[in-house]
């Protein structure tokens, strides 16, 4: 089918439903649209057969719904109604939830419905349920919803038709920062954290802390540590610790309020936010090898099951600074000197990484210079997995991955993907040439022609597209929730397989071959070359792009890449 996605932006779900049906055979354009926006007349020039709105914040006029087929996609269950449905699941501590397809009418998500799903809540954020459990029973009502509309004898069901035992939802209003508000000397550790998961990503918790307003962004819990509700209590790996009621809690990041007049302001891990207004707290780290508890937080994790290892880490919205691929290339160092045949490179669920932290940079007093730091501590990363040459490492990727985080993933000897994942393996829309050794491993695993191609049209792919191109080497079909045990279970059933150390000592031999033909230096110069060149001049687009993207600037149209075809490219 031809088939016209509208969103808001081109999000995680978003991407996530222009490339599943994409997979499926479908025709799919793109429009990014505003409340400016003549929804109408882009309409009619696209002459889709079906429109889908996978992330709308805009109504959508009756011109188009009453002459199209509209799918709104409505991340709630079948009767929710309101702005701020993921918000709600997460805040009122949810069980199950829902995503509703339904056909856009006068009144905002009261459509006829085409298509529902169910999904479990599990105790996470809601940026991370929204891109996992969310985004599956997402795509799995739209492509219910396609195939309905496709036939073209199935007929929508009115929601007043509806028995009261079929709607589990009801209409909510917007979360707004009264109801987020934290009372420090009695929410206990659950409630607090429940506010600060339902609000991690956007828009974060209003608060006074140190004489300023800020927004808290994410929470873990802590009960080792304890003082006067509302204090600040330590630090670790960027998060600051905050005693509540009856315990504490980790905020990993914090954004300081916008003025009147000036432009969004700019999340960043807690300490690096607070700068000199931090007092004097104790660091308190958490060894590598803590247990894998709720109550010992940490951001990096290494573990062992008979000969494999596990490094697991999990960075807010994927983004590495210059600070976490130093400390996570220290744990991977201290990983290479355990006695296993397979080492397992992330395996947690959400992200696994979208290269490196645009957001530090830009609050950086020079940010060519962080650029250049970030890129060179990533490349360090990078190269300490491609010389790994005495064990197998998995790249396992419970989550999305981009950019530079893409060609992490491909340094390791085998990629693993939850079936969900969706991939961008190119630079190009950051105006960066790019680094991390990809001239050497994507045109490695794909070729130089497909590698060309996926830099290019700069679109995103799912883990079984990756598959087919030689991306991905194995899909991994689970829940979100399940990718770490099945993870676990491969990893073991490979390490302990009769044929890994006569594929360690081919490894071994490969590489030394590669390296004789052309090192893997010259691939590092060459790239950093540009790199540097953008870096370092400020007329670069680089810049702008980066600017615009973490002060969530918006965008002057719908990129021309979105609609190649009406490009003519």
């Amino acid at each position: 089918m031809r088939i016209l996605l509208i969103a808001g932006a081109f999000n995680s779900l978003t991407q996530r439903v222009h490339a599943e049906l994409c997979d499926g055979g479908h025709q799919v354009n793109v429009e990014l649209v505003t409340r400016e926006t003549p929804l109408p007349e882009v309409v009619r020039r696209h002459d889709p057969e079906v429109v889908v709105a996978p992330m709308l914040k805009t109504a959508v006029p009756r011109e188009v719904w009453s002459a199209y087929t509209c799918l709104i996609v409505h991340p709630g269950p079948v009767g929710d109604r309101g702005p701020s449905s993921v918000d709600w699941a997460v805040h009122l501590g949810a069980d199950r939830w829902g995503v509703t397809v339904l056909q856009a009418n006068d009144e905002m998500d009261a459509g006829d419905i085409w298509a529902a799903a169910e999904c479990a809540v599990p105790e996470v954020g809601k940026s991370d349920l929204y891109r996992n459990e969310i985004a599956d029973a997402a795509v799995e009502a739209v492509l219910t919803a396609v195939d309905r509309v496709a036939s073209g004898t199935h007929r929508p069901q009115p929601q007043d038709t509806l028995p009261a035992t079929a709607k589990t939802g009801r209409p909510r209003p917007p979360l707004r920062q009264d109801r987020r508000r934290i009372d420090w000397r009695r929410d206990p550790t659950t409630t607090v954290l429940r506010k600060l998961r339902a609000a991690d990503s956007r828009p974060g918790v209003r608060d006074e802390l140190l004489d300023g307003t800020w927004f808290l962004h994410g929470g873990h819990p802590e009960d080792g540590l304890t003082g006067r509700p509302g204090d600040l209590l330590a630090t670790r790996c960027g998060a600051v610790c905050r005693a509540t009621a009856d315990g504490a809690v980790w905020i990993p990041e914090l954004r300081p309020a916008r003025r009147p007049g000036e432009p969004c302001t700019v999340k960043l891990p807690a300490t690096l936010a607070l700068g000199d207004r931090l007092p004097s707290l104790p660091e308190v780290p958490a060894p590598l090898d803590a247990p894998d508890t709720p109550r010992t937080w940490t951001d990096i994790r290494y573990r062992e099951e008979g000969p494999a290892g596990f490094l697991e880490f999990s960075f807010p919205g994927g983004a590495m600074s210059t600070d976490h691929c130093r400390r996570l290339l220290a744990a991977y160092r201290h990983a290479c000197t355990r006695p296993t045949s397979v080492l397992v490179l992330g395996g947690r669920r959400d992200f696994f990484s979208n290269g490196i932290h645009l957001n530090v940079i830009e609050a950086a007093a020079d940010p060519a210079a962080e650029s250049w730091d970030n890129i060179n501590a990533m490349d360090d990363l990078v190269h300490a997995v491609l010389t790994t040459t005495d064990r197998l490492v998995v790249a396992a990727l419970g989550g999305n991955a981009a950019a530079g985080g893409v060609m992490l993933a491909l340094a390791a000897d085998e990629v693993w993907c939850r079936a969900a994942v969706v991939l961008n393996p190119h630079y190009r829309l950051m105006g960066l040439y790019g680094s991390e050794y990809w001239t050497y491993t994507l045109p490695g695993r794909a070729g130089p022609e497909v590698a060309e191609q996926l830099t290019r049209r700069a679109l995103p792919l799912t883990a079984a597209a990756g598959q087919r191109l030689g991306l991905v080497d194995r899909i991994v079909d689970c829940d979100p929730q399940e990718f770490g045990p099945q993870t676990a279970h491969l990893a073991v059933r490979l390490a302990s397989a009769p044929s890994v150390h006569a594929r360690i000592a081919t490894k071994k031999a490969e590489r030394e071959q590669d390296e004789a033909e052309r090192p893997l230096s010259a691939y590092r110069e060459h790239e950093l070359a540009r790199m540097h060149e953008i870096f370092f001049d400020p007329e670069q687009p680089y810049h702008a792009l980066r600017r615009a993207f973490v002060r969530k600037e918006p965008m002057a149209g719908t990129p021309v890449h979105l609609n190649p075809g009406a490009a003519g490219g």
